[in-house]
Formats: C-alpha cells, structure tokens, sequence
C-alpha cells in the first residue's frame, strides 16, 4: 500500500468487526444501537483500523456477531453509506471508501502486461523482490486473512525501451497459490501465473487512483526526481467466489504513460409516471 497511506494507518486492523464494535454497544443506554453501531464503525474508520477497500462481513454474520437484527444493522449502515464512508456493490459486498470523491467507473479489468501485449508495446521487466513473508496487518485485514498469515511480496518494475513506466508491489495469498514463490516473474505474469497455475480465476477487482508526489523508493524505481508527481494505483483483486486473492500498489511515470479508460454508460432509467 501506499506509504503515505501505510504511515496514517499503522499497524492497528483487528479485521475482527463483530467482536470489536460489539464491545461498544451499551443497551442500557437510551441512545439507539443503530446510532452506536454506527459510531463505533466510523470510529474504527477514522482510526485507520479499517483501512480504504475493506470489505465487511456481509450482513447476516455481522447482525449475529453484534446480537442485533439486520434491519438494525442496516439503518447504521446507511447513515455511514450518506456520509461517504461505505458504499455497498451489488453482489460485492459493503466497502470502506475513501474520504475524497470515489466515482465508480465500469472497467474491463486488465493488468498492465496484457495492456502492454494487446497494444503490441514490448517491455522489460525487473525483479526486484520475490519472498514469503508476513502481511502486513491492514493488508491481511484487505485480505481477509488472519494477522501472521503468510504471503508472497512481490516487486516489480516495468520498463519500456525509453525507461521504467511503472512499480509494482504485489501481496499474494500464499495459502491459495503454494509455491508461487519460486515463478520467474520476469517473463511471467501474476494474473496468468494465477489462473494458469493454481487454477485461480480472477474475476473483480476494486481500484483506486491517486495522484502522488514520488518518495526516494519510487523516484529511485522510476528515476525520476523526488516529489515528481506520480499516478499511484491501489487495488484489491478478487476470486469468482469472492475470496480476496491478491492486493496490489502500483506507481506509474506518468510522463511516460498515461492511464485512458473506455466506458459504457448504463441506460438511464425511465421516470416514474405519475399516479392517475
């Protein structure tokens, strides 16, 4: 993740919804538990214990964790949704959000290689770390495994003939891919590894992002100067079953690439008519 974003968050998520914001809950107060429900969660929020793209339970197992009903549950849910600090994805799941504006844009999810690939642009491709190690805790709650989990770090930088165009750090669920490890990531790719490999099919992502200025990592990765502004990229992939497999932060040179999407835009709906 971001270092920016790593430094405010620390090393605090739990990834233990019910059993934290339950322990705040006091039925013998008058003020309502949707109300209480709804500060504890924004509290851990604005703590960075649950860090940006965290998904929560889903609401059937955190309205038991916490011994409310849903409709209890979601009530505080939706105070939080109108205050920007969730949004709920169809079929998804409820997601901590950024604080700044977060547009939802329909993409194709496609990682850099196969884009590079399909536009026929060659590039090198950099080891500069391939181990197992423990997650980082805010990771591992991303994850949704436990803290000490282990999993494969994974940096790369991506260059073309005029120079790198992109850094990346990849956080891989070790339990789900045993032996990824020992893959020569300087001709495969992940995503292909994945799927070829350990028979993993990504299907969603969550993406974010963010302009940045480069600190001595990433200026020294892209070679560029420090503070050089930078499009940093942060994501959190998902399998079809909804498992999360892979974590990801990428800075792009932005002098060098430039990040285009193509859109489709859904068909507004039709206007209720009024009753007669």
């Amino acid at each position: 993740m971001s270092r920016q974003t790593e430094t405010r968050m620390e090393n605090d998520v739990t990834g233990i919804e019910g059993k934290g914001v339950s322990s705040r809950l006091d039925r013998s107060t008058p003020v309502p538990l949707h109300v209480q429900i709804a500060e504890a969660i924004r509290d851990r929020i604005g703590a960075g214990e649950w860090p940006v793209h965290y998904r929560l339970k889903p609401e059937p197992e955190l309205a038991e964790d916490l011994g409310v009903s849903r409709g209890t549950l979601r009530r505080a849910l939706r105070t939080l949704i109108a205050e920007g600090l969730l949004v709920q994805i169809r079929g998804k799941g409820t997601f901590v959000t950024a604080a700044e504006l977060e547009p939802a844009l329909a993409q194709e999810l496609t990682t850099l290689s196969e884009d590079f690939s399909a536009r026929g642009i060659v590039t090198d491709v950099i080891v500069e770390d391939c181990r197992l190690t423990i997650a980082p805790r805010p990771v591992a709650a991303l994850l949704d495994i436990a803290p000490q989990s282990e999993v494969l770090h994974l940096e790369r930088i991506r260059a073309t003939a005029d120079g790198p165009v992109a850094y990346l750090v990849n956080i891989v669920r070790a339990d789900l891919a045993p032996g990824i490890e020992t893959t020569d990531f300087t001709s495969a790719s992940l995503f292909g590894t994945l799927e070829t490999e350990f028979d993993l099919s990504v299907a969603t992502a969550r993406r974010t992002f963010i302009a940045e200025a480069a600190d001595e990592a990433v200026a020294s990765a892209l070679q560029v100067a420090v503070g050089s502004p930078v499009q940093y990229l942060q994501q959190v992939s998902y399998l079809g079953d909804g498992r999360a497999v892979e974590y990801s932060d990428v800075w792009i040179n932005s002098s060098r690439l430039r990040v285009t999407s193509v859109l489709s835009r859904k068909a507004p709906r039709p206007a209720p008519q009024p009753s007669r």
